[in-house]
């Protein structure tokens, strides 16, 4: 008969306390990859990348928490003039983005872009208001940069904070 599985013995280790404390992700034996199906329908997209560090912390009750950085303008997929597209605006905003993520509490980015109208929506998120504070000289000058380099205006810019409340729906659990 098979011993315990990984995942028994896991659950075990959290539910002990014995794994509690920070932790440090090894980029060594750690890796992130990236996978298309297919780019504009052509063909299969495949990559990595080369430059990944996190942190987590176990609690003494095994709840698990933390962060898994990528550096976006590490990305190689084998295709020198693919991987300087990856980089670009359209993609990974590789110049842009790692200026934000050095923000005082950033947490997290996202674009969405509507390829027919031209129009986007940016989101930048913040562990706290007054995060948001002490970084918003800064942010305010990277995006007024990132605007002037894509050639593009902004209309509005919007603060407002989120609460996030995690609800059991019966139907759902």
């Amino acid at each position: 008969m098979a011993g315990p599985t990984i995942d028994t013995t896991l659950r075990a280790r959290l539910a002990d306390g014995s794994l509690a404390g920070r932790w440090n992700l090894d980029p060594s034996r750690s890796s992130v990859k990236l996978r298309s199906r297919s780019m504009w329908g052509l063909a299969p997209v495949k990559g990595a990348f080369g430059q990944v560090s996190g942190e987590g912390v176990v609690s003494a009750t095994g709840e698990v928490s933390g962060t898994i950085a990528v550096a976006s303008a590490s990305v190689d997929s084998k295709i020198k003039k693919r991987d300087q597209h990856l980089r670009s605006a359209e993609f990974f905003d590789s110049e842009t983005y790692p200026q934000i993520e050095e923000l005082d509490g950033f947490c997290s980015a996202s674009l969405m872009i509507d390829r027919n109208t031209g129009r986007a929506v940016g989101s930048v998120t913040f562990d706290s208001r007054e995060t948001l504070d002490r970084s918003r000289d800064r942010g305010e000058a990277i995006r007024a940069a990132g605007t002037q380099d894509a050639g593009v205006r902004v209309l509005e810019v919007a603060e407002f904070e989120l609460a996030v409340a995690h609800l059991r729906v019966p139907e759902m659990a």
